[in-house]
């Protein structure tokens, strides 16, 4: 098995980054940072965003279009108490030695555990996280994944720079793979992914983003 995700990884196209000052990576093909707020934005917009960690449950699923460096994994890793799943999905893996730089300046509990697990496979478990991260195209892959999620990290880079991930016909996608009841958020308030998931079924709100972010997005599909 491990040999066949090396295989399968080494295939893939690892990210060109540059390197802020402060440590953060940048993509080079999207000409846009992992993260800004770090840490702290994580928790504001992914777990306060679902309501976490009131909301978690044994069993419960998120799922994340954007794997990237594995902050918000394990920003999910250090609040949860009970087993809940996390399904990812990534298009540029990144590697390991870079994934270790990108979270070294946070000096995170699990994070050097994690870039141990993230060498060996795309399989794992992180504390009481069980972890799977499909490689590939979001477009292609979230059609055929077989679960639902009760919580959604929209993470993708800004939707200015990479609008593949908030098309339509994805977020319907996402839609699709919600659970009654589920939630989305993510740190972007441009319009037309408002509008999209609107369309997709969700009931969507603006609240406050994070630090100079003004607004970000919340959504819940009813259920």
């Amino acid at each position: 098995m491990v040999r066949a995700f090396l295989h399968v990884f080494k295939a893939m196209s690892h990210p060109d980054l540059a390197w802020s000052d402060a440590g953060t990576p940048i993509s080079l093909l999207f000409d846009d940072p992992y993260f800004t707020g770090g840490i702290d934005e994580t928790r504001h917009v992914f777990l306060a965003g679902n309501d976490l960690p009131a909301r978690l449950h044994p069993h419960f699923q998120v799922a994340e279009l954007g794997f990237g460096t594995g902050l918000n994994l394990l920003a999910l890793a250090q609040i949860a108490e009970v087993p809940v799943r996390y399904t990812s999905f990534e298009a540029f893996p990144m590697a390991a030695d870079d994934m270790a730089r990108a979270l070294r300046p946070f000096g995170l509990p699990q994070a050097e555990e994690l870039v141990e697990r993230w060498r060996e496979g795309t399989g794992f478990r992180l504390g009481q996280v069980e972890v799977q991260v499909i490689l590939g195209d979001a477009r292609e892959t979230l059609a055929q994944w077989q679960g639902r999620a009760d919580a959604w990290f929209l993470d993708g880079f800004a939707p200015a720079r990479n609008p593949e991930l908030w098309e339509p016909d994805l977020l319907t996608e996402v839609a699709r793979h919600t659970a009654p009841g589920g939630t989305v958020a993510t740190y972007t308030a441009a319009g037309h992914v408002r509008r999209g998931l609107e369309s997709a079924g969700f009931t969507v709100e603006r609240t406050p983003g994070f630090g100079r972010k003004k607004h970000m997005t919340k959504g819940r599909m009813p259920g």
